[in-house]
């Protein structure tokens, strides 16, 4: 019999620490899961999940418009936020029963509470003292915003998703993938909409053609991209806010949304007390198996910051329950992850920007293709789709995958097997291209593409 409990105390029933319980649970071990907000974490619940679903609400608009070019004559329109944010709600409860089902039917014990760690093996969740061989930490992470003059006027992501009025106008801070999404979502559902970044071009990271392309796109929607630009300070005036920028610069505005990072939540859980290190930005340092300072205590998810997707997440998981419980010695592969961004239009990504592919190889060929989607030859829309190949010249393997343009995401994630598998150039010219689709473009690429014309395919 046990000496503790359980065999494995899980804090944060997200997808990571949901899946990690799960499967530890289905080999064998004695398993309990603490959550203090809601089931399946960020992503379900003020992530991926309501994102997506607000970017198709938000496209809605477009589509209207596009119908006309094959014949179709739409009626007046108009949208009704309650309702969208109503059905949203159905289904992330809908998700939340889910999520509880699928730890219940492994046999995983849900304490419904804040769980802190009290040593190596003891941990105190709703006042009850409980003890555990293993403690994993899944805490995710938490948005982040500046502490400026007027800062409590200001929204993240958290609290975006169930707002009870659309506003007229908003701000929206902030250069990365969550900016640029909810930029794109609230221009498409009506909203007058600038996007402040700090920097010269957003998106900090990805491939410098696809982000100033994405740049132009976005603008031609009617999104007012302004970079260079930081806010100092905030007042509200009655309903309005008024964002003072860096540069004595003053925007009126109803909303003020705030992207501008996450940061590990780590912190108030007692795992500094038990000696867990930590870096200074929180985020809890582990070795390739996911053990933390502390032999007894593991870390996966956002809240180790390293990359932060749960699709990451759950393979995160996956690792540890092999590893702890089936006896594998199982490690995680972080390249050629493949990665969307449901910006509109969209980005697919995998493997290695130009930059770091020429970092890395030297020599490397580029292949880029910038064309307007079939779908627009009829409506009339003044969108473009963006493809680009980086190849390593001495293996011709194909070592970088880049697309903006419509449902890049779905093709994204057939290109990152390829890459996974090592493909050749030569192996993409030999694939034969699906007729008429978008995808197309990637096994028909021939013409190598000098760097100066590169630049201005995606300008």
């Amino acid at each position: 019999m046990s000496a503790y409990d359980y065999d494995l105390f899980t804090i944060g029933a997200g997808s990571g620490g949901v899946r990690a319980s799960r499967m530890s649970a289905s080999y064998g071990a004695k398993v309990a899961v603490a959550e203090d907000t809601y089931l399946g974490g960020t992503c379900v619940n003020v992530g991926c999940v309501p994102k997506k679903l607000f970017v198709y609400a938000s496209h809605f608009a477009e589509d209207f418009k596009d119908a006309a070019g094959y014949g179709w004559t739409v009626g007046e329109t108009s949208f009704h936020w309650p309702t969208l944010l109503a059905n949203k709600n159905k289904e992330i409860e809908r998700l939340n029963g889910i999520y509880e089902r699928l730890l219940d039917n492994a046999g995983v014990e849900l304490f419904n509470g804040r769980a802190s760690v009290v040593d190596a093996h003891t941990l105190s969740v709703n006042g009850k003292t409980v003890t555990a061989e293993k403690i994993l930490v899944a805490t995710g992470g938490w948005p982040v915003v500046p502490d400026i003059p007027g800062k409590e006027h200001a929204m993240t992501s958290n609290e975006i998703f169930y707002i009870e009025k659309l506003p007229k106008r908003a701000i929206v801070v902030g250069g990365g993938y969550i900016a640029v999404e909810f930029a794109g979502i609230l221009e498409g559902l009506g909203v007058e909409v600038t996007q402040l970044y700090r920097g010269s071009n957003f998106l900090r990271g990805f491939d410098d053609d696809v982000r100033t392309f994405l740049a132009t796109e976005m603008r031609k929607k009617g999104v007012n991209l302004v970079f260079n630009a930081n806010i100092a300070r905030i007042e509200k005036q009655g309903d309005i806010l008024k964002a003072e920028l860096e540069n004595g610069e003053e925007i009126e505005t109803d909303l003020i949304l705030y992207a501008t990072g996450r940061a590990p939540n780590s912190r108030g859980i007692g795992l500094e007390e038990a000696g867990v290190e930590m870096a200074e930005n929180g985020a809890i340092k582990v070795d390739d198996a996911f053990k933390t300072s502390v032999d007894s205590i593991y870390a996966i998810g956002d809240v180790i910051d390293r990359v932060a997707l749960t699709p990451v997440a759950i393979a995160e998981g996956m690792v540890i329950a092999g590893n702890l419980f089936r006896g594998e010695n199982l490690t995680m592969d972080y390249a050629d992850i493949p990665t969307a961004v449901f910006s509109q239009p969209n980005i697919g990504t995998v493997g290695l920007t130009e930059a770091q592919a020429r970092e890395t190889y030297g020599a490397v060929d580029i292949y880029a293709s910038s064309f307007t989607p079939m779908k627009h030859t009829l409506s009339g829309r003044d969108e473009k789709t963006f493809m680009k190949l980086i190849v390593d010249q001495a293996s011709d393997r194909v070592v970088g995958f880049h697309m903006v343009g419509p449902d890049a995401g779905e093709t994204t994630q057939g290109l990152g097997i390829a890459l996974k598998c090592g493909a050749t150039k030569a192996q993409f010219d030999a694939t034969i291209g699906i007729h008429p689709t978008a995808a197309e473009e990637f096994v028909t690429m021939r013409e190598k593409v000098p760097e100066e014309p590169v630049k201005q395919a995606a300008e």
